[in-house]
């Protein structure tokens, strides 16, 4: 293989047999070397083969700017979900995976600690995905002797969840309007505009967001909320409540889908927190 071109000291842009560009990374495999030199194929330790030119050209940028034991763990992460889910992963989870782990032990480094807002909803409706970014802390850890905190494993099991989503977009589109159906039932029925911008209707649609992911790929969970509570909630939030109970016919309606006790009663308190924010 011959150099085309040379980012770092660690990684090199070459060709394969069939003319198509990969990348490939090792470390010092571009020592006082230049372009049209012969790669030395014995200090090789990972080859990129990206499909998309676009996730290509980022992936290159990006190792241009992070160290190239942040792109290793990330690279490790990825195989081992991958192994563990049994599907692969959209390209695009190796910017921004890397991008968040280069991020992430940078900032631990620095004293900062970033809170997962939406941590515990991860937890419960992606229990396999947080597991996996448990296991991803524990390699990270292994490797540069830096235990991240649990909120990180959340922020990973977010990558891959979008990772997975990703690769399938009617299912992508198909949640986008989703999404839209319901805040249009919210802005509706309290006739407001709901502020997007604010982080009370960033949790609620990320929340939506993964509403619609359980609701279009035939992921659920087990109802196991106190009919109690579930009454105490009806009382103190009883207009968010009648419109969380108009979301839940539309969906019945709609996809045939019924909404839980547990997913009402997290959608009446994010609503109430997006009408309190949007009437400031």
């Amino acid at each position: 293989m011959i150099i085309k071109r040379l980012l770092n000291n660690n990684v090199l842009i070459t060709e394969d047999q069939g003319g198509e560009e990969i990348i490939v990374m090792g470390k010092g495999i571009g020592y006082q070397r230049s372009k049209g030199d012969v790669i030395d194929e014995s200090k090789i330790n990972k080859v990129f083969r990206i499909a998309s030119p676009d996730v290509s050209n980022k992936l290159q940028e990006l190792l241009n700017n992070i160290p190239i034991e942040h792109m290793k763990l990330s690279d490790e992460i990825i195989e081992y979900t991958q192994r563990k889910l049994g599907k692969k992963l959209n390209e695009g989870i190796y910017i921004s995976l890397s991008d968040h782990l280069h991020t992430a032990i940078q900032r631990i480094k620095e004293g900062i600690h970033l809170k997962n807002a939406l941590l515990w909803e991860i937890k419960r409706f992606y229990k396999e995905e947080f597991e996996i970014g448990i296991k991803a802390l524990d390699i990270i850890e292994k490797e540069t002797q830096i235990r991240l905190p649990d909120d990180e494993a959340g922020f990973i099991a977010f990558h891959i969840v979008n990772a997975q989503l990703d690769k399938e977009q009617p299912v992508v589109q198909g949640i986008t309007q989703f999404i839209q159906e319901v805040l249009t039932i919210v802005r509706i029925h309290f006739g407001i505009e709901i502020m997007e911008e604010s982080l009370s209707s960033y949790r609620f649609i990320t929340h939506l967001r993964f509403f619609a992911t359980r609701l279009f790929t035939d992921r659920t969970y087990s109802d196991g909320t106190d009919e109690d509570l579930l009454e105490i909630i009806q009382e103190k939030y009883e207009k968010e409540f009648e419109c969380i109970s108009k979301v839940q016919t539309f969906v019945r309606q709609k996809y045939g889908y019924d909404i839980t006790s547990d997913e009402i009663i997290y959608l009446t308190i994010h609503v109430a927190k997006v009408v309190r924010d949007s009437r400031r």
